[in-house]
């Protein structure tokens, strides 16, 4: 037996060498059409950022986010010591044995299954034990490895205990490669625990070895060494087989992602290159489903993020575009994601690429809304008002905002008061960037053509278009609720603040997609006692009346907006308070509260001047 110990190779590791030729080629065969798929401006700067000093700081995120998964760690410190340890115990394990091999066999550093079989080949000598430490460390990582798995199987039964009510439903790949992923350290364990007595061990090893020695007078431990070994080889081949079409692709491809980031490289029209290296990095953790209030509020499991990203992998369309046009685009997912996948931007681009077949007509829709003349003022007015679509839909919004500047004496232009522009929004949603280019070009012209200097929007979704797709040089673009705390504190306006109590909701637009939270409650502090809620900020729920869900009943966006306004409503108040008019109109339907946005309240407390 101990000669054959002595010997550099054994049939059991031709499965382990097949999985891993195999997976070495895949992400070869991966990096170079990822390389291929993204323009040559962003493969130099990849190339560049490889030979630039800023690579320490991409291997110090790589480190940080994909072997210790600290952004999961401050969100969920058990979640987050499930997978660090799983991934920082497992590369411990390859970057000491790869140590141990240098020390002890540098004669076999060029067999590289030899690190990963050490215990079985190597026999314990004088000079194995001088390296003592080595076999605590390899005890330690193998024990902080199976502390990892056995946290990520309670996890797929008691859920709760970890802080989440709902977690991935896994196909059979998945399971494959998960219930292999699972079989691969317990294995290594009884390997090397089985081998502990000819080749040595450490604490955990050595000692469970001492338990099957005992076991040795009902049955030979030796005869059940090479089978387990065995085992152990094949539970590693078929991981390695199953990863490309598991969830598992993330340990490939989330290094290449920081990487790509780091070096500059952005988001595109198109779901190849950058954008693919995101969809295999979402690990499906399940971290952004209680988020989703499609999924919590709406019963919509199927068309949730981790879903979506998962049927673009395996190219089943159908359910892809489904979960795209499901999808209210609140980015509370994205704001969950630990690995920042903007599966927004995934979902847009997938309708682009479908666009020629759903909107055969669209041009004709830039021709319609840009038919219709704006008024015409003979003096170059301070301000151009833009009240937007869903604004005109809750007219009150902008009788409200008529009134403000009027009180405030600004001299302004309405510039959609017939209803006849839009800001190019819902084809975007669409896709349809060359659509919309012709209508952001003219809509430009029309407001660079009235000098004013300050475009105000009453509707979150036209503000954050103007101000991020928009050209317009030498035009401040601002969202009502910044303009009124403008004038109210330049005293253009003055307010009177009532006793009423009322709590604000932050527009998923407004809050989280353009980072304007504290300007409308410095307005709400001037006119009435603003009450605090669970559901601030980043937090915000969404109202579920998005105009990018365009595939979504409207039984299923009343049930999203009832919950939350149930959850934002549990403490006694007299009024819901919002910026946005979709948002207005999606809780004012519920019926069950009094809903106002900030224009009309500060325009019911305006103190008229003598």
């Amino acid at each position: 037996m101990h000669e054959r110990f002595a010997n550099a190779y054994d049939p059991f590791v031709i499965p382990y060498m097949i999985g891993l030729i195999f997976v070495l080629a895949y992400l070869v065969i991966a990096l170079v059409t990822v390389i291929k798929n993204i323009p040559m401006s962003d493969r130099k700067k990849m190339l560049r950022h490889l030979f630039s000093f800023k690579i320490f700081i991409t291997i110090k995120d790589i480190i940080a986010d994909c072997l210790l998964h600290i952004k999961i760690w401050k969100k969920n410190r058990l979640l987050g010591y499930m997978h660090s340890s799983i991934a920082f115990g497992w590369f411990m394990l390859i970057v000491v044995g790869h140590i141990e091999i240098f020390f002890f066999a540098p004669h076999r550093v060029n067999l590289p299954y030899y690190p990963i079989f050490f215990r079985y080949f190597m026999m314990e000598t004088e000079s194995t034990m001088k390296g003592s430490l080595f076999f605590f460390l390899m005890d330690f990582f193998l024990l902080m490895v199976l502390s990892g798995i056995a946290l990520a199987m309670i996890k797929r039964i008691r859920r709760r205990l970890f802080g989440m009510r709902r977690t991935t439903r896994l196909k059979w790949n998945d399971q494959l490669a998960m219930y292999s992923l699972w079989c691969i350290f317990p294995l290594r364990f009884l390997a090397e625990s089985f081998t502990s007595h000819i080749s040595g061990g450490g604490f955990l090893t050595r000692s469970f070895g001492m338990i099957f020695d005992w076991f040795n007078q009902f049955i030979n431990n030796d005869a059940l060494i090479r089978p387990i070994w065995w085992a152990y080889s094949i539970a590693l081949m078929v991981f390695f087989l199953t990863l490309p079409w598991s969830r598992f692709t993330h340990i490939l491809a989330e290094a290449l992602l920081i990487f790509m980031r780091n070096a500059g490289i952005r988001e595109t029209d198109k779901n190849n290159g950058y954008a693919s290296v995101e969809i295999f990095s979402c690990s499906r953790c399940g971290i952004c489903l209680d988020p989703c209030q499609m999924v919590s509020s709406a019963s919509l499991r199927p068309m949730a993020t981790v879903d979506f990203t998962r049927n673009v992998r395996l190219r089943q369309h159908k359910p892809a575009m489904a979960a795209a046009s499901y999808c209210l685009m609140c980015n509370r997912c994205v704001q969950a994601c630990p690995v920042g996948v903007n599966s927004v931007r995934l979902k847009l681009n997938l309708k682009g690429a479908s666009i020629n077949y759903r909107y055969p007509n669209r041009y004709d829709y830039v021709e319609t809304e840009n038919s219709k003349k704006s008024e015409t003022v003979t003096l170059t007015p301070q301000v151009v008002y833009f009240a937007g679509c869903m604004s005109h839909l809750t007219p009150k919004i902008e009788q409200s905002m008529l009134k403000i500047f009027e009180a405030a004496g600004v001299n302004y232009t309405f510039l959609d008061k017939d209803g006849g522009i839009c800001c190019g929004r819902p084809l975007m949603l669409t896709g349809d960037r060359e659509g919309s280019e012709q209508l952001v070009a003219r809509n430009t012209e029309a407001i660079l053509s009235t000098g004013a200097k300050i475009l105000v929007c009453s509707c979150p979704i036209c503000y954050r278009i103007f101000k991020d797709t928009y050209k317009l040089e030498g035009v401040q673009v601002l969202h009502h609720t910044e303009y009124i705390l403008q004038l109210l504190e330049s005293g253009m306006i003055t307010v009177r603040k009532s006793a009423r109590k009322g709590v604000y909701h932050d527009p998923c637009e407004l809050g989280r997609n353009s980072g304007i939270y504290q300007q409308p409650r410095d307005v709400l502090y001037r006119v009435l006692n603003l009450q605090k809620n669970a559901y601030e900020g980043k937090d915000a729920l969404c109202c579920g009346h998005s105009i990018a869900a365009e595939g979504m009943p409207y039984k299923k966006r009343r049930m999203i907006a009832r919950d939350a306004l149930h959850k934002m409503t549990e403490q006694p108040v007299d009024m819901l308070i919002t910026a946005c008019p979709s948002c207005k109109k999606a809780f004012a339907e519920i019926g069950e509260a009094d809903i106002r946005d900030i224009a009309e309240i500060v325009c019911e407390q305006l103190v008229k001047r003598p």
